[in-house]
């Protein structure tokens, strides 16, 4: 590019936004991608967890109902939560309970003749801990902010990229291939803009499946739903690590902590007249053949309120694969069928939300989904290393190295309303963005050796 080219200024101002936005986001890319990548691999870790509990003989089974009551004797005082089915023949069926006084519910492994086991916590589960990380970085509600503000500038991060990588004339090497043969710092750079230029489209794809999870974007996105009548039936996702209120998420009836019915609601009603039990439940569900894993529910458990606001039976597909997820109730006292819903009866919004985290989760498509994510993942930790090695070999000592302001002023037209933009639809960029230029109008006047240090232009200089 000349010394003369109109696109100068704007390019070095691009620049300096990209180089202010790595600085921000690219811990946070190591990290997130790191624990999503472990995450595409949740039914393998969890399956891998619970091999003590697998390939079983099945001779002298005893009842669904029996299994749970060994279970409650395990743990006196406990509650039953919902049921599992074993995901193949010989596994042991896992019984969720709650537990009084706060403390830690279980999932209590029953085998087929009605031993227990063992039990886990289901806090403690690996994928429990790398989607807590993943999502809330261990902090809560603040963490989920801080993860959702990342994102909002990761977008901002790979567009700029996309736009600095542009060809603009040059040939295939260093724009669709790194060049080798002209150093460490050309290679350094070739590695990290090729990088970019074929991992983008993917990982602009996961930043944007992952908004409905966000708490801020989230909550909005589903008072927008709401006001448009756009909801059918309960979210089945969590916003910033917290089922929705009302209804929960399809989660909840398994993981929330909440009354569930006591033992004796399976065999008969506050009247004592004769109630559907849990073998016949269990019985049915086996019939369905949903996909794994099939949770039952208890009349009076949390997700056990069907349509018409009485208890129910609840059985349903947890899948991680939304496009297989089936929700069917039966009425407590007959055991017959009131209500079903699948994937293809919530509102289409709610369907492209669910292909979009099934997709983020890897598991649409089985395990190519879980391929194209892991490397999307190292891709992205590739764009970090190598922009993290770039801005290291180019740093003066004494200075952050952010890249030097334009001399002529930018137009940047263009370039500012597509950031209007992105601010208009991430409320946490609006805020950032404006806090961020607060800080350089206000205060940096007042701290020179502090603007000196991260680059920023003078009053007089072009805006970046």
């Amino acid at each position: 590019m000349s010394a003369r080219d109109p696109r100068q200024p704007l390019y070095a101002t691009i620049w300096r936004w990209h180089f202010y936005a790595g600085l921000l986001v690219v811990p946070f890319v190591l990290l997130l991608a790191m624990t999503g990548a472990a995450y595409l691999f949740k039914p393998q870790v969890e399956r891998w967890e619970e091999r003590a509990f697998q390939g079983l003989p099945t001779t002298h089974a005893v009842t669904a109902q029996a299994q749970v009551a060994a279970a409650l004797t395990a743990f006196p005082g406990a509650r039953f939560a919902s049921y599992r089915l074993p995901e193949r023949h010989g596994d042991a069926a896992m019984i969720h309970l709650d537990q009084r006084d706060g403390r830690t519910p279980r999932d209590v492994f029953v085998s087929p003749q009605g031993a227990v086991l063992g039990s886990i916590a289901p806090g403690a589960r690996l994928m429990e801990w790398a989607k807590r990380i993943h999502g809330q970085l261990l902090l809560g509600k603040r963490g989920s902010w801080i993860v959702e503000l990342a994102a909002s500038w990761a977008l901002v991060l790979l567009l700029s990229g996309l736009y600095l990588w542009w060809p603009r004339g040059r040939g295939l090497a260093g724009v669709v291939w790194p060049r080798f043969g002209g150093g460490r710092r050309l290679f350094w750079r070739d590695l990290h803009a090729v990088t970019g230029f074929w991992v983008s489209g993917l990982a602009l794809v996961l930043l944007v499946t992952a908004l409905p999870w966000a708490g801020v974007w989230g909550s909005a996105f589903k008072a927008a739903r709401t006001e448009m009548g756009w909801v059918k039936g309960p979210q089945d996702w969590t916003l910033g690590g917290e089922a929705p209120a009302p209804g929960g998420d399809a989660h909840a009836g398994h993981a929330a902590h909440g009354g569930a019915a006591m033992a004796r609601s399976m065999s008969m009603t506050a009247t004592g007249a004769p109630q559907a039990g849990l073998d016949m439940i269990v019985a049915k569900a086996e019939a369905e053949h949903l996909a794994f894993p099939v949770i039952v529910t208890p009349p009076g458990a949390p997700g056990s309120l069907g349509a018409t606001g009485v208890m129910t039976w609840t059985v349903r597909s947890d899948a991680q694969n939304r496009p297989l997820r089936t929700s069917i109730t039966y009425d407590p006292a007959t055991g017959r069928e009131i209500g079903r819903d699948g994937f293809a009866d919530d509102h289409v919004i709610d369907r492209v939300v669910g292909y979009g985290i099934a997709w983020h989760e890897g598991q649409l498509f089985g395990w190519m989904n879980q391929l194209i994510g892991v490397l999307t993942a190292i891709g992205l930790i590739v764009m970090a290393v190598s922009g993290f090695v770039l801005w290291r070999r180019r740093r003066p000592a004494g200075m952050l190295g952010a890249p030097p302001p334009a001399r002529a002023p930018a137009r940047i037209g263009g370039v500012v309303a597509i950031l209007l933009l992105l601010a208009a639809m991430l409320p946490l960029l609006a805020i950032s963005l404006m806090a961020l230029c607060l800080f350089e109008w206000l205060v940096l006047p007042h701290l020179p050796q502090a603007a000196q240090w991260l680059g920023a232009p003078s009053r007089n200089a072009a805006v970046g």
